[in-house]
């Protein structure tokens, strides 16, 4: 089982995937015969998700799930951060315990 900063850091990571394939999607909104990239995430044995990048089944146009796959990947690594700093504090607190 994985520490919860790795989880959390996993988190951060799978994010920043889903933010960036989104910004790569609406960067290219214009780019004629562009197909859309699309990231997934995968829970990892143990703890953690990885992101991985595809290709959406169809060309086209998805401005709006694009702008909201980038608000929510934002939420997304805001909430691993959360759990990432309070998992510091704690490890922190433990050893000063145990000083």
């Amino acid at each position: 089982m994985q520490l919860v900063s790795s989880i959390a850091r996993s988190g951060m990571t799978a994010a920043s995937v889903h933010m960036d394939t989104a910004a790569h999607n609406i960067a290219n909104l214009q780019t004629e015969g562009y197909r859309r990239s699309v990231a997934t995430a995968e829970i990892q044995m143990g703890g953690g998700v990885v992101a991985r990048v595809g290709k959406a089944p169809a060309t086209g146009q998805a401005l709006e799930a694009d702008v909201v796959g980038l608000m929510a990947a934002r939420q997304a690594f805001g909430v691993n951060m959360s759990v990432f700093r309070a998992s510091d504090t704690m490890a922190g607190a433990l050893l000063d315990m145990l000083a």
